[in-house]
């Protein structure tokens, strides 16, 4: 660490989880990662007939089975799909991290990206056959069968927070951040922000989402943001290759457990790494187009070199956002040459998404766990697909295959629509 770091309230990862389309679990999607494993297929949860675009990255139900009955309590009912990933993650974090065995609940505080859960078409058919000239059939849609007041709960970002706070005794800080993309980082790193302010010791932090349904899908669709030519799904997820086409929506969540070291170190908690840094941003300039220049992008990076009173000569390895569009991906090239100068071609830079496909709100989380497992097992994760160089594209991606490398410093990018950024400065731990 550079000798210019700050001196403020360490904070440190205790726990990580994560659910994803190429793993049930933090262990299985990093071997399949290192591994440059697809998770991206034909989309089955909905008919995608007639689209341009058929292909998603989905979480296998069978994941899900075994834990949920246990878990919920009898609030499945109120938590969306997306939700009961977040908890399958959490759980994973949580006992990593020993989570039930500190007494004092309300020092734990849960921090959440998250969107809430896009209606089914079968329940928008429900809810508008009781609706006439005369006005709304109440009482018709409170029968069995016609509509559940449970979609209300399930479309309500703050619930899902609430919901994790009641399953994991969380009675601290409770907020949910909704921020596009950027929500998984923005999340943790405000719980980071908590924990240094001294209200929280521990934290819950992490993204989650599940948008594989027409509601969910379509808009990308019409707003032509997803890859539509692809010789196979699983090469169609392609970051800085000459041939990308868009990005590929997919679905999972990540978790990762955040805590002040005196506290982690008092209860003798195992410690995986250090969230040295926080940066945010917004562009102002569009809502689904890119700073031309990536100003804001620059800001979010140097912002969190600054929190983490590093420089850039510091930084080892980039994860980046790295979504596959044509613009994102030149944008935060550009973006990085601009942060990191004349190491910018000597600093490995690479994207989950080529593999996992864009979690959105849960990106952020699930790509911070995976560069603290590679800052751990001193692997960088590939960027699979890449084929054609972009000139436009010129740093090193680690193509196609993982790289061991010895690296203490990163960062991972999360670049929202709307211009929404988030970068979290993420360190191996020592004392």
């Amino acid at each position: 660490m550079s000798a210019c770091a700050n001196k403020r309230r360490r904070v440190v990862v205790t726990g990580y989880g994560m659910i994803t389309p190429i793993g049930k679990d933090s262990g299985e999607t990093f071997e399949n990662a290192r591994n440059g494993v697809s998770g991206i297929d034909i989309i089955s949860s909905f008919e995608t007939k007639g689209l341009p675009c058929r292909i998603g990255g989905q979480v296998s139900d069978s994941w899900l089975s075994g834990f949920e009955g246990k878990r919920l309590q009898g609030i499945e009912k109120c938590s969306s799909r997306g939700l009961k990933f977040m908890i399958a993650a959490t759980s994973e974090a949580a006992a990593m991290a020993r989570l039930d065995s500190i007494e004092d609940r309300a020092m734990i505080g849960v921090s959440l990206g998250y969107h809430g859960e896009n209606p089914t078409v079968e329940d928008l058919v429900r809810l508008y056959r009781h609706a006439g000239g005369d006005g709304w059939d109440i009482l018709g849609l409170t029968k069995e069968g016609a509509y559940s007041f449970f979609n209300f709960f399930r479309r309500k970002p703050d619930v899902a927070a609430s919901i994790l706070s009641i399953l994991f005794d969380c009675r601290g800080a409770g907020f949910t951040v909704v921020s596009a993309c950027a929500a998984g980082s923005q999340a943790i790193g405000e719980a980071l922000g908590t924990i240094r302010a001294g209200k929280a010791e521990v934290m819950i932090a992490g993204g989650c989402e599940s948008n594989l349904n027409f509601m969910g899908f379509v808009g990308f669709v019409l707003i032509r943001a997803l890859a539509e030519k692809y010789s196979s799904p699983d090469k169609a997820s392609r970051p800085f290759d000459r041939k990308r086409n868009g990005f590929v929506m997919s679905e999972g969540a990540g978790a990762l457990v955040l805590e002040s070291l005196e506290h982690a170190e008092a209860r003798n908690a195992p410690i995986y790494g250090e969230v040295l840094g926080y940066g945010s941003s917004a562009d102002a300039f569009r809502i689904t187009d890119i700073h031309p220049k990536g100003d804001g992008a620059v800001f979010a990076m140097e912002r969190a070199l600054a929190d983490a009173g590093l420089c850039a000569a510091d930084i080892d390895y980039i994860n980046a956002h790295g979504t596959s569009t044509l613009q994102n991906d030149q944008i935060e090239t550009l973006a990085i040459k601009r942060v990191l100068g004349e190491r910018a071609k000597l600093v490995p830079v690479s994207s989950n998404k080529s593999m996992t496909g864009h979690t959105i709100a849960g990106g952020g989380a699930i790509e911070a766990g995976l560069t603290i497992m590679g800052m751990n097992g001193s692997i960088v994760l590939p960027t699979i697909n890449y084929e054609f160089p972009d000139p436009k594209c010129d740093l090193d991606y680690v193509p196609n295959e993982a790289r061991p490398l010895e690296h203490a410093i990163a960062l991972s990018n999360s670049f929202g629509f709307g211009g929404q950024n988030a970068c979290l400065c993420l360190g191996k731990f020592h004392k």
